[in-house]
């Protein structure tokens, strides 16, 4: 009996809101506790030697911001249109908790998962890398992916980034 309930429990600690935001006409999901604000685009500083990925920092509200490109950290096309923006999200290190802004094409809206419409991660196989993956959403008819915003960027990379916003 508790080997069936596992995967229910799995699942129902992902439940609650989600904004959801495109990349390249694919819909995710980020928690709306992670979220901080959405802001327009604007002048990115870069940074040297960092991951293709790793855009630069942002001036916000005097406070510097690291710039994730999600649609580069996931091998989609990049390219910047008028819905363009900056998602700013709380994404929890081991060792402290940073505000990173993530480049996404659009954000669509806030919707409330009940438990019937998360279903988990499915397998890939041992080759594919799904921990940044929570699970799969079944919105409106559409599948949707639920992303572990805390684990979409490595660790490591996260670290660098905040020390070299210091």
């Amino acid at each position: 009996m508790t080997t069936t309930a596992q995967p229910t429990t799995t699942t129902n600690k992902n439940t609650g809101k989600y904004l959801t935001v495109v990349l390249e006409n694919e819909a995710y999901g980020i928690a709306v506790l992670k979220v901080r604000e959405i802001i327009r685009m604007q002048k990115i500083t870069p940074i040297p030697q960092m991951p293709e990925f790793v855009k630069g920092v942002i001036n916000l509200r005097g406070r510097v911001i690291p710039v994730v490109d999600l649609r580069v950290k996931f091998g989609l096309q990049a390219t910047f249109a008028e819905r363009t923006c900056i998602v700013v999200v709380q994404v929890n290190l081991p060792s402290s908790v940073v505000q990173m802004g993530l480049i996404v094409d659009s954000v669509e809206e806030v919707v409330n998962l009940a438990p019937a419409e998360i279903e988990p991660t499915p397998d890939f196989g041992t080759r594919i890398d799904t921990t940044y993956i929570l699970g799969m959403a079944k919105i409106k008819g559409v599948v949707k992916t639920l992303l572990d915003i805390d684990r979409v960027v490595s660790p490591a990379t996260v670290e660098a980034m905040a020390q070299s916003a210091n």
